[in-house]
């Protein structure tokens, strides 16, 4: 069982602007993060190269790629249901080929080829560059696996594609892997070490975006705090870097100034952030820019510091709150989400209220909360046993969740009657008379189109509200414009 406040992509269809001469026609579908999200717009660039262009229409493709997670049970189990639903098609149009790429790719490896008979090819987060030999194979009639981690790979040199664009909001991705080892996570086994990307190169996608009229970037990565670059390697070496590559290398608060100057009217976003890595420096400049957004993704994952300690998590809930009131006192209207994990072995009553409590002390605007999945090869796996039986684990979720919807509803009355500045994405799910965007601080905000369109920085005065979404009217276009 899982539940979040924000609303998450799930299962996109993603569409590919059509190149010239391509006569194959590639279906792909991302599940999980942001980052799988953004893969896929590399796959999709890769393969447009080789003859590919995306379809909508599973029936008509003649490669289906599924991108893939595993940080939970139910998200695996969500893919191998849509492997049913392929094999269905598969066995009308038997030339279509099926692959599957991601997290899941790598956990499980040759063993996906036994388990789903229906699955052609395997690919891991770091192959996608393979995938034109590896399809070869397939078409040569043998199952083909690539699932190697590299130390390296950053697809900085891949102009990503832009799939199910609004052409208003784009995903660039900062740093790839993760050195944290939380004994509950995956993600160190199926996507490897940490290593960040050149900042030339993710400047240059940033102004290539701007250059096309895109609005607003993400940077992404398992962990942003975390970028370093020094002329290339992984983070865990930096100690062996040169005199002149310690004194040039690039930290992520430098990298978050220079995007913010390169493109002054773009909005940029990041996620996801560490407690235990994200620095004052990077609060700072936060402060120093208007248009990086005042909006910071905290995960938690429990108030208790023997929780914590068993996770393996470099923090503990009195240093997670001195975060909390740094960022406060530099950036006193941040607006602040989390990840919350319950039901963790061995947890008692009393460190679940201590993660209540300290979510009172938060008062978070929105979250992603889950009961414990255990998820093999981890520690956690490995050492505790999954001993919290499934109705506590529900009842303490439901206790987390009811609890972030009252604070949630807290901080989005706030707004009321304040003027936001929002950035229309798209038209609203409930009426076709109304735009849908974001305020900087990453609250959905719904108003009448009048004669705005999307793309649109407008100013919006907001009359009423619910827990997740402020309602209100446009009084004009926001200087941004």
């Amino acid at each position: 069982m899982e539940k979040n406040i924000d609303e998450s992509k799930q299962g996109d269809h993603l569409v590919l602007e059509q190149k010239d001469g391509n006569s194959r026609k590639l279906f792909i579908e991302s599940y999980g993060c942001a980052m799988n999200f953004s893969d896929s717009e590399i796959v999709a660039s890769i393969l447009s190269n080789e003859g590919f262009n995306t379809t909508q229409n599973l029936e008509d493709a003649d490669l289906v790629l599924v991108n893939t997670c595993s940080i939970r049970d139910k998200a695996e189990q969500t893919i191998r249901k849509r492997l049913q639903k392929y094999n269905a098609v598969k066995r009308i149009n038997p030339g279509m080929k099926v692959g599957v790429l991601g997290c899941m790719a790598e956990r499980l490896k040759n063993k996906f080829l036994e388990e789903e008979k229906i699955v052609d090819l395997v690919v891991g987060p770091d192959a996608y560059k393979d995938l034109p030999n590896l399809i070869a194979e397939v078409e040569d009639g043998r199952n083909a696996v690539n699932v190697i981690l590299s130390k390296d790979e950053t697809y900085g040199d891949i102009a990503p594609v832009r799939l199910n664009s609004n052409g208003v909001t784009a995903f660039v991705s900062i740093t790839r892997g993760c050195d944290n080892m939380c004994t509950f996570c995956v993600v160190p086994f199926t996507r490897g070490r940490e290593r960040s990307r050149d900042p030339q190169s993710i400047i240059e996608e940033v102004n290539d975006l701007g250059s096309r009229g895109f609005k607003e970037i993400t940077l992404l990565g398992q962990n942003v705090d975390s970028y370093l670059w020094y002329g290339g390697g992984l983070k865990k070496d930096f100690e062996k870097a040169s005199d002149l590559q310690k004194a040039t290398a690039v930290s992520f608060s430098k990298l978050l100034d220079l995007c913010a100057e390169a493109q002054p009217k773009m909005r940029i976003r990041f996620s996801t952030s560490n407690p235990q890595d994200m620095s004052m420096d990077v609060i700072k400049t936060m402060a120093k820019h208007n248009n990086i957004c005042n909006y910071i993704h905290l995960p938690v994952q429990s108030g208790s510091n023997r929780i914590l300690k068993a996770m393996n998590r470099q923090h503990t809930r009195e240093e997670y709150f001195e975060m909390i009131d740094n960022i406060k006192r530099i950036l006193p209207d941040c607006t602040v989400s989390h990840d919350l994990i319950t039901g963790f072995p061995t947890e008692t009553e009393e460190d679940h209220k201590d993660t209540l409590s300290l979510m009172e002390y938060v008062k978070y605007s929105f979250g992603y909360m889950f009961t414990y999945s255990e998820r093999p090869g981890t520690m956690a796996e490995r050492k505790l046993e999954d001993d919290i039986p499934e109705a506590i684990k529900k009842r303490r979720l439901q206790e987390i969740v009811d609890l972030q919807q009252v604070h949630s509803l807290y901080r989005t009355k706030k707004f009321i009657g304040k003027v936001v500045e929002v950035l229309v994405e798209k038209e609203s799910k409930k009426s076709s008379e109304h735009w849908s965007g974001r305020n900087e601080h990453n609250s959905v905000v719904v108003f009448p189109k009048e004669q705005y369109k999307v793309g649109d920085f407008v100013n919006v005065i907001t009359s009423e509200c619910t827990s997740a979404t402020l309602i209100g009217e446009a009084i004009g276009y926001s200087e941004n414009n």
